[in-house]
């Protein structure tokens, strides 16, 4: 924030007495300013990046979202690096690539490339989320924002600073649940376009070390507060959670959720269990995980290991009496493990797989898009070209064939490293070796290179 001098107008001595004391005056003001500014340098270093607040941006203008007949299903999170803030040529070309066909995309409200929404208690500054929401909106998007992470003074900091290296582990603190939900309210009456929100990311800040659990009280006490402040604003409004994260072992450990895929953590199923049973209310029940193991990658390997999205998803469908199943984020590829473009796309096309024959209504892959550089392992477009890469043409495949509600037919492939998903006009096939493979799909013969992946039509256009 700028200071002010504090000086006030008033009537003064004579000139010689007024000229020693605007003498004083002057050196004392400049030692004042040399001594904030070092002390201003010491809490940027410790607290965090000062706020500069401008005058506040009127809402932007939103397209409203395109009318589908049916729910897209599949979508894409932006995280810090999108085309909102790229060269004109490549936001026009990732435009392209990403509202081809409409998908889903989520945007959180503080990190992931946008600031502090409120740096002081009612003081807004809500021009990156504008940039980023009009960016959606221009791209065809069905937006969904994720209300995460807190300003600082919600979570005992310094008002008027943002410290991002604690940002995204730390809870807005109980006393402060009722302003988080205020500008949740604040977020959806500043945006009336977006009508899916889902509350908080992966439990960050809620874990009980003491009892070595997931503090699900307290995450459901924000949950019940942010879902009322949301429904007030507009009933139309879907909210969502619990949005947390639900790992594995190889370990046989005591679990409900089992299989070949692994074992999963008893603690986050608690956490679930206990959210659906004290939750004020909700639409969609959200969770993100991944396919690996915390303690051996992927288990028994990796493309078998996509099926624990199933086993959860199926779990999750069972436990919350039918709720629609959110995946805010999955991973597949173990880190450092040097995947060509080619398998990771295969691998997250069975992924996507297991998502539609588990009956999951919504999975956002987590865009891992870059500033710069040649090399953008799992990006929708290139940063430095803007041109497609293989990730979007899956994304967009499956949306286009695969929305919820789409009906799936058996089909069968001579060869099991030929993963097959189905509906009744178009197939989609996918090569799980490293070495070609020639089978028979559908009746028919087909080809595929090491890792490949195929679509085919099917029956009469």
């Amino acid at each position: 924030m700028i200071p002010t001098g504090g000086r006030h107008a008033r009537r003064g001595p004579g000139w010689p007495i007024a000229l020693g004391a605007g003498i004083l005056a002057v050196l004392l003001v400049v030692a004042i300013m040399v001594y904030a500014g070092n002390r201003g340098a010491q809490r940027a270093a410790t607290k965090g990046e000062a706020a500069t607040l401008l005058p506040q941006e009127p809402p932007p203008s939103l397209e409203s979202p395109p009318a589908l007949e049916e729910w897209p299903r599949w979508g894409v999170t932006h995280t810090q690096y999108s085309a909102d803030n790229a060269p004109a040529e490549i936001t026009d070309q990732a435009k392209h690539v990403l509202g081809r066909v409409p998908l889903i995309q989520n945007q959180h409200i503080m990190g992931w490339g946008v600031g502090n929404p409120e740096p002081s208690p009612g003081k807004y500054d809500f021009r990156d989320l504008n940039r980023r929401l009009k960016f959606m909106s221009s791209s065809k998007a069905i937006p969904v924002i994720t209300l995460c992470c807190a300003p600082d003074w919600m979570k005992g900091g310094q008002a008027g600073r943002t410290d991002w290296a604690k940002n995204h582990t730390t809870a807005p603190k109980r006393e402060h649940f009722d302003d988080y939900a205020k500008l949740a309210a604040q977020v959806a009456r500043r945006y009336p376009t977006v009508k899916y929100f889902m509350v908080w990311n992966e439990f960050k800040g809620f874990w009980n070390g003491a009892d070595n659990r997931w503090d699900a009280e307290a995450y459901t006490e924000l949950y019940n507060k942010v879902y009322d402040a949301l429904k007030k604003v507009d009933g139309k409004i879907q909210v969502g959670g619990p949005y947390i994260p639900v790992e594995s072992s190889s370990r046989e450990d005591a679990s409900e959720l089992t299989g070949p895929w692994g074992t999963v953590d008893q603690r986050a199923l608690d956490a679930i269990e206990y959210w659906i049973e004290h939750k004020k209310g909700a639409d969609f029940i959200v969770v993100d995980g991944a396919s690996m193991t915390n303690d051996k990658g992927n288990v028994p390997d990796d493309f078998a290991a996509t099926g624990k999205f199933s086993a959860i998803t199926t779990w999750l469908r069972q436990k919350s009496n039918d709720m629609p199943v959110w995946w805010a984020e999955w991973y597949v590829e173990p880190e450092n493990a040097g995947w060509t473009e080619a398998k990771r796309t295969a691998v997250q096309a069975t992924a996507l797989m297991e998502f539609a024959t588990s009956g999951a209504s919504t999975a956002l892959y987590w865009n891992p898009q870059q500033k710069s550089g040649k090399d953008c392992r799992g990006c929708l477009w290139s940063p430095e070209r803007g041109n497609e890469l293989p990730m979007a043409g899956l994304l967009s495949g499956f949306t286009k064939w695969f929305p919820l509600g789409t009906t799936l037919e058996p089909v069968t492939s001579s060869d099991k490293k030929v993963r097959v998903l189905a509906q009744q006009r178009q197939l989609v096939m996918v090569n799980t070796s490293d070495k070609p493979v020639s089978a028979t799909v559908d009746g028919k013969p087909v080809s595929l290179q090491p890792y490949e992946i195929k679509w085919a039509q099917r029956g009469t256009p």
